[in-house]
């Protein structure tokens, strides 16, 4: 069974001043992330802005991130969307091109199917492929909520291993735990979550702060593991305003932000979304203030 590790990094995609992707730049990050806790790297996700790239610019960055992670980090690629059968022309793209590691399929947006429709789009593209396969519940973005009971049942497809958990109910996070087999992995999508989530029997967390603290969740994940509950809710308090303050705008705005500060970054984001205004450059420097002083005594 793969192991995905305790903290995945849901990975911006950089881009030149141009807007074309900066594959110097995803380079530098693959290794600054690997070097900073990072276990695997999501790409192409909801924080790389997959609905703005080219199914060509997924490929070449899958392919590329590997090239650069090699056996340091796992490498999941999001392949769903909200259309059956192009997720799964997509994901045999993918699997041919024998790169990366896993798959991530998120909850099909906008048409808002049934739970039956959910199970059979799932099943469907996890037949399609041997690869590994996460699956990301995150309603707030995709107008639809797969329910334990649903993601208990895909747990019982072969490659179907686990679950990037974004519904905010941890009654949900916690009957999935139990129903699922003790090899399937639910993975805390909020970074402000990933505590309560580990103490209801989580395995870790597909983050966005890990770009600039991992290290210090890692700090956090392994005092808890080891049995250090203090010292894990001391981190997790610690942490608490920088991951809340990664999200004082529309993700990927504050954490590309905060990374062009760190020379991580060099472009901005693809319309629809929109960078950073005047009125909000104060929150960066917050940000950059509290990530430059964060240590827990």
């Amino acid at each position: 069974m793969i192991n995905f590790g305790r903290i995945q990094t849901a990975m911006i995609t950089p881009f030149t001043k141009d807007l074309d992707v900066d594959y110097e730049a995803v380079t530098n990050l693959v290794n600054h992330l690997i070097k900073n806790g990072s276990d695997s790297i999501v790409v192409a996700g909801t924080t790389g802005e997959s609905p703005t790239l080219t199914s060509e610019e997924k490929l070449f960055l899958f392919s590329h991130v590997k090239d650069v992670a090699g056996d340091r980090a796992k490498v999941i690629a999001n392949v769903g969307s909200n259309d059956t059968l192009s997720s799964v022309q997509f994901a045999r793209e993918v699997s041919r091109q024998g790169k990366v590691d896993a798959l991530m399929l998120v909850n099909p947006y906008y048409n808002k199917p049934s739970q039956k429709g959910l199970y059979r789009h799932f099943k469907t593209i996890a037949e399609s492929t041997k690869l590994p396969i996460m699956l990301y519940n995150i309603q707030g973005r995709t107008a639809v909520n797969t329910t334990a009971e649903t993601i208990i049942e895909l747990s019982k497809i072969p490659n179907i291993v686990a679950v990037k958990e974004s519904s905010g109910d941890l009654s949900q996070i916690a009957t999935i735990v139990e129903g699922t087999p003790s090899d399937f992995h639910v993975y805390s999508g909020d970074d402000n979550l990933t505590l309560p989530i580990l103490s209801v029997g989580g395995s870790g967390v597909v983050s966005v702060a890990s770009h600039v603290v991992g290290n210090e969740m890692k700090q956090m994940i392994d005092a808890f593991f080891s049995g250090d509950v203090v010292r894990a809710g001391q981190w997790h308090r610690a942490l608490l305003p920088i991951f809340e303050g990664m999200f004082f705008t529309t993700n990927p705005v504050p954490v590309k932000a905060v990374l062009r500060e760190m020379g991580l970054n060099k472009g901005s984001v693809r319309l629809p979304i929109v960078d950073i205004e005047e009125d909000e450059v104060s929150e960066v420097k917050k940000l950059m203030t509290m990530i430059e002083s964060i240590t827990v005594k």
